[in-house]
């Protein structure tokens, strides 16, 4: 080993390994590439309103609310309660005007609405005006808003350049889904070489803007793309064996009439492996970071060792992770829980429902794509990165260290990770 001014040097089974794998990783992105060329929404979207009215949406704030008797929706002949509530319309083309509309008792979607409270309404300018009117939801936008602006402060505070990087990859993903992800899907476009492509897009693009171009952040993203492509089989293995349709919920039966050429169980596959990329890379990321530490601290570990040791930190990233899948699952669906615990429905019916189903596999798939990240990702780094400096032929600062600021930082040797929090 050198001393503190020089560097350690690849030997040429890490030099291949490294090339190979950068091959690797820009063949994926040429396919997912291409797969986004093949599959680019083309021509018009379905209508999405095949009836013809187009809806207004508006801001509008509750000045009035009061309750009379209404005519049944539900028993001919009956009455029942429903609220009448008046609005003053704040956005739209007839703002500054006030409005009514009424929710009946059994509409039990609909809130309880009191004064004040700032609601979204549609407005069909086709209806008689005592309908034209219709509750929509609750106004969010300040909340979402003050929320988002919390969310990049304590990143970018915490983070710095690489919080920064990571908001940046953020965008980019959520806009590799909304310009072709969606568009593509609803034009009917087979949905899971759709969702393999975006995938293989969103995972080079998010990895890199975030890491680096670094051989630390190939072999994560290598790894990243194994365990995508096992999820993605996986998923359609037991989504097609489970006979899962795609047919409950309001929104599966709105586009199984808007958009007829959208095959729902594909779309679930879909979900299934967009879901999984989210949670892959920092698993995947993790263990290469664990082997370039490990390899810094003590440059004598054999690959072996590497391997066992990174593993072993593996296994508890892992038990942490699907500890969290699987009680984000259940906090998600506590009012679905408790409605089945109510329901006279036995547990084994209620656990083997397609609505129930589908989370148990979306779940467990991602989980073994999860736990088999482990072991192939740390293979990869502890081959790879198991000789010489993580970023060959940049020098060592004199003093040891690296600029923590810098925009260098990610899963550097040199680089102390999370332990620059402390003081």
């Amino acid at each position: 080993m050198s001393g503190a001014h020089g560097h350690l040097h690849d030997g040429p089974d890490e030099a291949r390994l490294r090339r190979g794998l950068t091959v690797a990783v820009v063949a994926v992105l040429m396919v997912g590439l291409v797969g986004v060329a093949v599959w680019w929404p083309r021509g018009e979207a379905p209508e999405l309103n095949p009836g013809g009215v187009t809806l207004q949406y508006v801001d509008a704030t509750v000045t009035d609310v009061a309750t009379e008797d209404c005519v049944s929706i539900e028993v001919a002949g009956a009455t029942e309660d429903c609220q009448i509530v008046t609005v003053d319309v704040t956005s739209g083309e007839t703002s500054g005007t006030s409005a009514e509309f009424r929710i009946q008792a059994s509409d039990f979607s609909k809130p309880q609405l009191e004064v004040g409270d700032d609601v979204v309404l549609a407005r069909n300018p086709m209806a008689p005006p005592e309908f034209q009117y219709s509750y929509v939801d609750q106004q969010r936008t300040m909340p979402l808003l003050l929320l988002t602006i919390l969310f990049v402060v304590v990143v970018v505070a915490l983070g710095r350049w690489k919080g920064l990087r990571a908001l940046a990859g953020i965008f980019v993903g959520l806009a590799v889904i909304v310009v072709f992800l969606l568009p593509s899907l609803l034009r009917g476009n087979p949905a899971l070489p759709v969702a393999l492509a975006a995938t293989f897009v969103i995972a080079f693009l998010v990895l890199y803007l975030a890491h680096g171009f670094r051989p630390s952040t190939t072999v994560a993203l290598v790894g990243t793309l194994v365990s995508l492509v096992v999820t993605a089989l996986l998923a359609q293995v037991f989504v097609g064996a489970a006979g899962f349709t795609g047919l409950f919920g309001d929104d599966a039966q709105t586009l199984r009439v808007t958009a007829g050429l959208v095959d729902l169980r594909a779309l679930l596959v879909a979900g299934i492996v967009i879901g999984a990329l989210g949670v892959l890379d920092d698993v995947t990321v993790t263990q290469v970071a664990t082997v370039v530490e490990l390899r810094r601290v003590n440059p004598g570990l054999s690959r072996l060792e590497l391997y066992r040791a990174a593993v072993t930190v593996g296994r508890d990233h892992i038990a942490s992770v699907v500890n969290t899948l699987v009680l984000a699952y259940a906090g998600a669906s506590l009012p679905l829980l408790l409605v089945f615990m109510q329901g006279a429905r036995p547990w084994d019916r209620a656990l083997t429902s397609e609505l129930v189903a589908i989370e148990i596999v979306r779940t467990l798939v991602g989980s073994i794509g999860l736990v088999l990240a482990v072991p192939v990702t740390t293979a990869l780094a502890a081959a790879a990165l198991s000789d010489g400096p993580d970023d060959p032929g940049r020098p060592d600062d004199t003093d040891g260290r690296r600029d923590p600021d810098g925009p260098d930082r990610g899963l550097d040797p040199n680089d102390p990770g999370p332990l620059d929090l402390l003081p």
